[in-house]
């Protein structure tokens, strides 16, 4: 795949809402961890946590409907606990601007702006 990670991350968000729709009917839930070399990671949650059907769902549900959308070689890992099913300690997730390290910034900038 020829895609960056942030993009494949990012097509993967603005697809899950109407993928978590079939999810939420069975009572769960899809949370994104991120994207590591076109492999995206997930965790099922609520009822979909831990039951016998969760790989199906996966592959069968997140997998499929992630491949028509966005591309036909993506993979999807549930992370479960499986020590076969774990994310990647470097996994591309989206930034998250930390209030206080904007404040601080800012401060930097204000500083430097007043010279």
């Amino acid at each position: 795949m020829v895609f960056l990670d942030k993009d494949i991350y990012d097509a993967v968000k603005n697809s899950l809402p109407s993928i978590n729709e079939y999810v939420s009917s069975h009572g769960g839930k899809i949370t994104l961890l991120g994207v590591k070399n076109g492999v995206v990671y997930i965790e099922l949650t609520g009822a979909c946590k831990g039951c016998a059907m969760s790989l199906m769902t996966t592959k069968m549900v997140v997998q499929k409907k992630l491949r028509i959308r966005i591309h036909p070689e993506l993979n999807v890992v549930n992370v479960d606990g499986d020590p076969k099913n774990i994310a990647p300690n470097d996994i591309y997730v989206e930034e998250v601007i930390n209030i206080s390290n904007r404040d601080s910034m800012f401060d930097k900038v204000k500083g430097f702006l007043l010279m």
